[in-house]
């Protein structure tokens, strides 16, 4: 029988080298969120805020759903492609896109989205629905459905006002899923190699459906983003942890969204 001793340096040895290095499923998010991200040499994401970013692939620069003070956009270059996912606010601010420098851009949205627009943005505007694609600078454009299912939140984002986007570049597909929830046309998304995924209520989807829906198309790279709704702000450290759990090859990667701190 081993002496009381005995166990005691058993236990410790063992705790010691349990804890000396955590696996991937168990990695916490506290880690500093970062300010960009190098998808790949010629592939940038850059957050703006909260449902705005930047892509920038090559020489080619994206905006996505520009919205908010045009200081955010500072030491950017100027814009060649636009795509714009919703009609509300926090996607779509006629403001910030007459700040901004779009006379050389096209313009790619939904019809709801383009029916708000006057008429001096015409000439730049490209009208894609739900299932239409369109290549502009080499870069396919696919239209994807983005909608509410749950039935308090229908009103929201009706089926097909709406656009998510997959991008083409090459060999990356880029998916952004903008307002949505775990949606049968977002789990049926193949060969997606980055994916920018929402999740605040009441307006989108929670965590767990999140996390479920990316466990179910399995892109190589998840960024979780427009993740604060009113009031709360979603737990991505749970969204992490779900994902490393179900397959530790998706690699979650958390950007600094809400730099001010204001949304």
């Amino acid at each position: 029988m081993c002496s009381l001793r005995t166990l005691i340096f058993i236990f410790l040895f063992i705790s010691f080298f349990s804890c000396r290095e955590k696996p991937k499923s168990e990695t916490s998010m506290e880690e500093p969120a970062l300010v960009s991200a190098e998808a790949s040499d010629d592939l940038k994401i850059i957050p703006i805020a909260h449902g705005s970013l930047l892509i920038q692939y090559g020489n080619t620069h994206i905006y996505v759903d520009p919205v908010g003070p045009i200081a955010q956009y500072d030491g950017q270059a100027d814009p060649d492609l636009i795509l714009i996912t919703d009609i509300h606010g926090d996607h779509f601010s006629l403001e910030t896109l007459e700040a901004l420098p779009t006379s050389k851009a096209k313009i790619i949205v939904p019809q709801a989205v383009a029916a708000k627009m006057p008429e001096v943005f015409t000439p730049q505007i490209e009208v894609l629905n739900n299932g239409e694609s369109k290549e502009r600078f080499g870069i396919n454009v696919a239209a994807i459905p983005m909608y509410n299912l749950r039935e308090e939140a229908l009103g929201f984002h009706p089926k097909n006002r709406g656009n998510g986007y997959v991008l083409q570049l090459d060999e990356k597909r880029v998916y952004i899923s903008g307002d949505t929830e775990d949606i049968p046309e977002m789990r049926a998304l193949e060969n997606i190699d980055i994916a920018i995924v929402c999740m605040n209520l009441p307006y989108t989807m929670t965590v767990e459906s999140a996390a479920s829906a990316v466990l179910d198309f399995a892109p190589k790279q998840v960024y979780p983003y427009h993740y604060r709704g009113r009031p709360d702000v979603s737990d991505v450290a749970a969204f992490k942890e779900m994902v490393y759990s179900g397959n530790p090859d998706i690699e979650v990667i958390q950007l600094d969204w809400y730099p001010n701190e204001d949304y």
